[in-house]
C-alpha cells in the first residue's frame, strides 16, 4: 500500500549533514547534500579520474559516468536529450554566458523584457546588453498582490521583442509564476522565453517540455547536489547560437560548444544520485506499482509538495497571527500558490536584528535582499534592511518549524 505522507526518518537518513544539531532554514541559499552525491564523487575520483576522449578503458568509463550525469538531469527536467543540458559552475555564470551568446544574434533596437522580481543572475547579464543598443524593458510586479500581471506584459510586448526572461519563483516572495501561460503569449509574439528556476526546482518537478520554455536554468547545490548548475536550451535554439568554447569546436557540438574546459567530471557524475534519490523516495512510499522514471519523479515531488505545504501553513499561520508582522509574498498555501520560502518584516525592527537571536538556538536563517535588491527597493523595504527569510525544504520537520515559532514568539 502506498504511503501518503512523507517518511521523514527515511528522508533525513539520506542527508548526513542534518545530524549536526542544527535546524536549517536557509535552504534557498543552498541545501544539504545527499549522501549518494558524495559517494559518487568519491567513486569517480578514486575509480575513473582521467581525461575523457581516449581509447583506453578508464577514459571510456569516465566518459560514460559524465554522460550518465547529463542523462540524469535530462530525465529530471524532461529534456528531449542530454545534448540540451549544459552543465556549468553556477546559474549566474550560465545565464551570463547565455546572454553573451544570444546577445551576439541581436541588433540595436531589439528588445528584451526582464522583471523587477528576479535575482540579479537573471538581470545584470541582460541589462549589460544595453551597451550594444539592445532595449531592456522591465515588467514590474503588482506591489499589493506580489504578482506579475499578464496584462502588464501585454503593454511591453512589441514586434521588436526578442526575449522575455523571468523567474519561475522569486527567491524572496516564494510565489509561483504561470510560466506556461507566459510562454504561450511570448511565443505568439515570436519571441523567446528564458526562466530562472533556482527557487522552484527544489520544490516541484521541472518539466521543460510541458512548460515549452526555450531556456531554463537552476543550481544543483540547491537541489541536494554539488555546487554546479544546469542550463537547458531547446536543441534548435542552442544550435542557432554562437558557441562559447574554442573556435575549432563545431557549432553542432552540443552541449560542449557552451562548456569551455568541459564540465567538472566528478560533480557531473554525482548528479546521478539526485534522480536516484527521488526515484527511491517514490519507491519507498509507493512500492513497485510505480513503473517508470517519470511516474517515480511525479510521485516524489507530489510527496514533497504535500509535506512542504504543511510546513508553509504552520509558519504562515503563526506569522499572520502577529499584528506587527507583514508577510512579503502570498499568505496562501497551495500547489499553484507558493513554495515554502517565506519572507517577512516586523514593525519597529530591522530585519538584521532577528537572525542573531536564532543563531544561539542553532537555527540557521538570514536576512537581507538575497541578490534581489531591485525587488526590495520596489517594495519599499530598504529601511527594514530587507526581509527575514525562512526557506524550508522537504527534509525539514513540523517539529523544527514549531521550534522556530517558539523562539520567534518573544521577538515578534
Amino acid at each position: 500500500m502506498a504511503i501518503t505522507s512523507l517518511d521523514l526518518d527515511y528522508v533525513r537518513q539520506q542527508f548526513p549533514g542534518l545530524d549536526r544539531g542544527w535546524t536549517f532554514f536557509d535552504n534557498a541559499g543552498g541545501s544539504q547534500v545527499l549522501r549518494g552525491v558524495v559517494d559518487r564523487i568519491g567513486e569517480f575520483l578514486y575509480g575513473s579520474n582521467v581525461q575523457l576522449g581516449a581509447s583506453y578503458a578508464l577514459s571510456q568509463l569516465a566518459a560514460e559516468r559524465v554522460g550518465a550525469g547529463a542523462q540524469a538531469m535530462a530525465t529530471l527536467i524532461n529534456a528531449a536529450s542530454p545534448d540540451e543540458v549544459i552543465l556549468g559552475p553556477s546559474t549566474s555564470a550560465l545565464l551570463r554566458m547565455l546572454a553573451q551568446c544570444l546577445g551576439a544574434t541581436l541588433a540595436a533596437g531589439d528588445e528584451i523584457i526582464v522583471t523587477n522580481t528576479d535575482h540579479e543572475a537573471n538581470l545584470s547579464p541582460w541589462r549589460a546588453l544595453t551597451a550594444d543598443g539592445i532595449v531592456v524593458k522591465t515588467w514590474t510586479l503588482n506591489p499589493l498582490s506580489f504578482e506579475l500581471d499578464l496584462a502588464d506584459l501585454e503593454t511591453l510586448l512589441t514586434p521588436r521583442t526578442r526575449l522575455v526572461t523571468l523567474t519561475h519563483t522569486s527567491n524572496v516572495l516564494g510565489n509561483l509564476n504561470p510560466i506556461r501561460a507566459i510562454a504561450d503569449r511570448v511565443h505568439a509574439q515570436g519571441a523567446l522565453i528564458c526562466v530562472d528556476g533556482v527557487a522552484f526546482a527544489p520544490h516541484r518537478r521541472v518539466d521543460v517540455q510541458a512548460l515549452d520554455v526555450d531556456f531554463y536554468s537552476f543550481s544543483l547545490y540547491k537541489v541536494y547536489g554539488p555546487h554546479i548548475a544546469l542550463l537547458y536550451g531547446k536543441r534548435d535554439q542552442l544550435l542557432a547560437l554562437p558557441g562559447y568554447n574554442h573556435d575549432f569546436i563545431a557549432a553542432s557540438t552540443l552541449p560542449y560548444k557552451f562548456q569551455p574546459g568541459g564540465p567538472c567530471y566528478e560533480l557531473s557524475y554525482s548528479l546521478v544520485a539526485i534522480t536516484e534519490y527521488l526515484q527511491g523516495l517514490a519507491l519507498h512510499h509507493g512500492g513497485p506499482s510505480i513503473a517508470t522514471d517519470v511516474d517515480r519523479l511525479r510521485r516524489a515531488f507530489a510527496l514533497i509538495e504535500a509535506h512542504e505545504a504543511q510546513l508553509a501553513d504552520r509558519l504562515l499561520t503563526f506569522l499572520n497571527s502577529r499584528p506587527g508582522v507583514r508577510v512579503i509574498g502570498s499568505s496562501r498555501v497551495g500547489g499553484d500558490q507558493r513554495v515554502p520560502t517565506i519572507s517577512f518584516v516586523v514593525k519597529g525592527l530591522s530585519s538584521d536584528q532577528i537572525p542573531p537571536h536564532l543563531d544561539r538556538q542553532r537555527i540557521g536563517l538570514r536576512s537581507g535582499h538575497f541578490y534581489a535588491p531591485r525587488l526590495i527597493e520596489a517594495l519599499g523595504l530598504l529601511p527594514h534592511q530587507g526581509v527575514v527569510r525562512v526557506s524550508m525544504v522537504h527534509y525539514n520537520t513540523l517539529e523544527e518549524c514549531d521550534r522556530l515559532i517558539d523562539h520567534l514568539s518573544p521577538i515578534l
